[in-house]
C-alpha cells in the first residue's frame, strides 16, 4: 500500500505531491492539450477545474487515504506551481503501475525524468519492488524519458486504455532496488 506519510518528495527540480484543489485550472488546462489528450490515457472526456476538484474530492484523496491510489501533481521545486500529473495506480503488495503528463509549456525541461525518480522513491520507500508504465508505441517522447529513468520494455501489450479503447501498449518495468531512499519533506 502507498504511504501518504512520505509526501511530499522533492529533489532540486521538482516537488512531487498530492493533487490539490487549488491546483485544479491548471490542471483542466493541461489535459486540453491535444498531446495529452492523444496520449495521456485521461478517463474522462473532459476536464474543467470543478471537474478536477471534484475528481480530487471524489478519487484522488481518498485513494491516497486508502493507499491505493497516489493521483500526485508534478510541481517546480522552487515555486510549487503545477506543471504535470503522475499518478500511481493498480497498486499491489509488490508492484504499481505509473502513468504521467506534462503541461506543455514544461516538456523538454527534464522534469518528468525527475519526477519519475521521485516516484520510484516512493514506491519503494512503500515497500514496492516493481514499477511499470504503459505507453502507446507513437509516443516516442515518453518512450526516451522512461528509458531515461530506467525503465525497460517488456515487451506489447493489447489492454484497454481508460478512455475504454481497446489498444496495444508498449510495457516497461523498472526494478526497485535497496538504492532510493527516502528523501526528507521541505
Amino acid at each position: 500500500m502507498l504511504d501518504s506519510s512520505l509526501l511530499p518528495l522533492q529533489d532540486d527540480r521538482v516537488r512531487l505531491r498530492p493533487l490539490h484543489r487549488r491546483d485544479a485550472t491548471a490542471y483542466a488546462e493541461g489535459t486540453h492539450d491535444p498531446g495529452v489528450r492523444e496520449y495521456g490515457h485521461l478517463p474522462e472526456p473532459e476536464y474543467t477545474p470543478e471537474a478536477v476538484r471534484q475528481m480530487i474530492d471524489r478519487d484522488a484523496a481518498p485513494g491516497l487515504k486508502r493507499g491505493d491510489l497516489a493521483v500526485l501533481t508534478i510541481a517546480d521545486a522552487e515555486t510549487d506551481r503545477f506543471s504535470g500529473s503522475l499518478v500511481v495506480f493498480d497498486v499491489s503488495d509488490e508492484r504499481a503501475e505509473v502513468g504521467f503528463w506534462v503541461h506543455p509549456k514544461h516538456r523538454g525541461s527534464g522534469i518528468t525524468s525527475s519526477a519519475l525518480g521521485l516516484a520510484a522513491r516512493f514506491t519503494h520507500d512503500c515497500g514496492l519492488q516493481k514499477l511499470t508504465a504503459r505507453t502507446l508505441p507513437e509516443n516516442m517522447a515518453s518512450q526516451r524519458v522512461l528509458e531515461a529513468a530506467g525503465f525497460a520494455l517488456r515487451g506489447r501489450v493489447v489492454d484497454t486504455a481508460p478512455s475504454g479503447r481497446r489498444t496495444e501498449l508498449l510495457e516497461y518495468l523498472l526494478p526497485l532496488r535497496e538504492g532510493p531512499t527516502r528523501t526528507e519533506s521541505p
